[in-house]
């Protein structure tokens, strides 16, 4: 298995190490429901280092880019960055992404874990005539995520930035705790925060730094397990779970990242038809309102005919009550619609709710 750089951090704090999609991860330190509330009363520090980072740079890297994804890129200044998608000609996901506008003619596209490779190959697939190179920087890039409303409180002494002017999905290069990196007010947590990417070949000083600084902010090393409760109490999508090959970005409910108007990208045509001739199925939230904990591939009914089953579940640390994801046909998906969840022997009641789940009281426009 590959380890990041930060392994040695992991270790000497106790980290329990799982593999994940050929990376050796913590999916936990303290416990996943301490580290979660910790990430929405405090602040909590992941190891993010498995994503991929490939970069797109040349004559025509934003013309490339439009084409790839549904967003507009054209709209991003130096330093911005937006949420979008790798689409197949079909108006499916080959993933979901972060795009950074690093300069006119350079782009950092931010991929996930299990899809670097594949996505690469996809780009290079598409590149047709475009004036332009491609590289696979994954290995190349250590990442950590920096989330909570403490977090730009820790950050700050540690960086020769003005945190307090970055406006959510603004980036900018910056020393941290020495060390030259890319700071961004993004995250996956549903929460305030910064993800830190660097190049160095020895990152681990910005990690104990922060650890160490954190501390009297109640900070705390987060692993994957809550990584994974965070995103989807704010209704944050998981390439593999909730989005795939499979499903349109219109199904996924993200439609406010197709431009439609901006010219011809990959999937444009599909994306189109379906819109026009409307969804037959789409994404929704639901809780489940009797005892037992929706998982990942558990059955789910309507008037007791399958329709599907849970892309994600689980029980909520923050909200207290189970939750989920799923898709229904287009009529049952208003709020307050009844389904039935298949969770082992028994068909439990649960009821579509309005999304996210969570949403930050101070949330920064």
């Amino acid at each position: 298995m590959k380890r990041t750089r930060f392994y040695g951090c992991h270790q000497q704090l106790g980290g329990r190490m799982i593999e994940f999609f050929g990376w050796e991860m913590p999916v936990e330190f303290q416990g996943i429901i301490e580290e979660h509330l910790a990430v929405r009363q405090k602040a909590g520090l992941f190891d993010v280092s498995h994503m991929g980072e490939i970069i797109i740079q040349g004559k025509d890297a934003l013309n490339f880019v439009q084409y790839l994804t549904p967003n507009d890129a054209g709209r991003l200044a130096v330093n911005q960055v937006q949420y979008t998608a790798l689409t197949t000609p079909r108006g499916t996901f080959v993933d979901d992404l972060l795009v950074y506008c690093l300069a006119q003619d350079k782009f950092l596209l931010v991929v996930n874990a299990a899809n670097s490779n594949k996505d690469y190959a996809w780009i290079l697939s598409q590149k047709g005539s475009f004036d332009v190179e491609v590289d696979n920087a994954s290995d190349r890039f250590s990442q950590l995520a920096l989330q909570g409303p403490k977090a730009a409180e820790i950050l700050q002494p540690l960086t020769d930035i003005d945190l307090g002017v970055m406006k959510p999905f603004w980036a900018s290069w910056a020393r941290v705790a020495g060390v030259e990196a890319l700071v961004s007010r993004t995250g996956y947590t549903g929460e305030d925060g910064f993800e830190i990417y660097t190049l160095s070949p020895e990152p681990a000083v910005i990690w104990n730094e922060i650890i160490k600084r954190g501390e009297e902010f109640g900070l705390l090393p987060v692993g994957l397990g809550a990584r994974d409760t965070l995103r989807l109490e704010a209704k944050l999508m998981l390439y593999g779970n909730d989005i795939d090959e499979t499903t349109t970005v219109l199904e996924a409910d993200l439609k406010w990242i197709i431009k439609f108007k901006k010219g011809d990208f990959l999937g444009k045509e599909a994306l189109s038809k379906q819109l026009e001739e409307g969804l037959k199925r789409k994404i929704v939230g639901f809780e489940v309102v009797e005892r037992g904990i929706p998982r990942p591939h558990y059955p789910v009914f309507v008037h007791g005919n399958k329709t599907g089953e849970v892309t994600s579940g689980t029980h909520s640390p923050f909200l207290k009550k189970s939750i989920g994801l799923t898709y229904l046909p287009i009529e049952y998906t208003e709020a307050g619609t009844e389904i039935e969840v298949g969770i082992r022997n028994r068909r439990v009641k649960g009821v579509v709710v309005p999304t996210p789940f969570y949403k930050r009281p101070d949330k920064i426009a």
